[in-house]
């Protein structure tokens, strides 16, 4: 019997860290669906049409290399605006939500939209100054030049765009439980996760 939960949340708020652990305490399988988007980015900063790039889009893509580039995380964001591209991917999604040993999926729209009856909901989010430090950090590795100002202003851009899209917005739902990671580590945060998902396993 398949078991699914949706983790959804903002940019930097520390869900993919969150779920990659969540599927591995538990032996689910794990799905970044902001891959799917930033393969499709990907594709169509090479010229591709978005529609058509999301059609195409195979498993083999979401290992591509430079999916993690700042250039192509804004290419993804402006792609999953398009309902076009959007409902391309949902199929892909649903599928593998429904894998018989249990699936962790995160994303922007799982709880409200792909998974909407998911048996576990949670929204990991965390201040925007936060999240542009964290993601600050992790830029300043590859590029010593990147301004924590400028990842601010992407940061609260890419808020703004995928929360004010007018299919599938990105926020909680009513149902799922909030998880502020502002003054949380990694281990407290995996923690609260597991204990929320384990309540409704029945096993806490």
């Amino acid at each position: 019997m398949s078991f699914t939960i949706a983790i959804d949340g903002p940019a930097a708020a520390g869900k993919g860290t969150i779920s990659k652990a969540v599927a591995a305490h538990f032996g689910f399988g794990h799905l970044d669906t902001g891959l799917l988007y930033r393969a499709v980015g990907s594709r169509v900063l090479l010229g591709a049409e978005p529609a058509e790039a999301a059609r195409a889009l195979t498993a083999q893509d979401l290992s591509a290399d430079g999916l993690r580039t700042a250039e192509v995380a804004q290419a993804a964001s402006k792609v999953a605006a398009i309902p076009e591209v959007r409902q391309a991917l949902v199929d892909f999604q649903r599928a593998f939500a429904m894998r018989a040993a249990g699936a962790v999926l995160d994303g922007r729209d799982i709880g409200t939209v792909i998974c909407p009856d998911a048996d576990v909901k949670l929204f990991v989010t965390a201040s925007a100054e936060v999240r542009a430090m964290r993601r600050f950090k992790e830029l300043q590795e590859t590029d010593p030049s990147v301004a924590l100002q400028a990842v601010l202003a992407d940061v609260k851009e890419r808020d703004a765009r995928d929360m004010n899209r007018a299919d599938a917005p990105m926020k909680p739902a009513s149902d799922a439980v909030i998880i502020d990671t502002s003054d949380l580590g990694i281990d407290e945060a995996v923690a609260l996760a597991i204990l929320e998902i384990d309540k409704k396993r029945g096993t806490s």
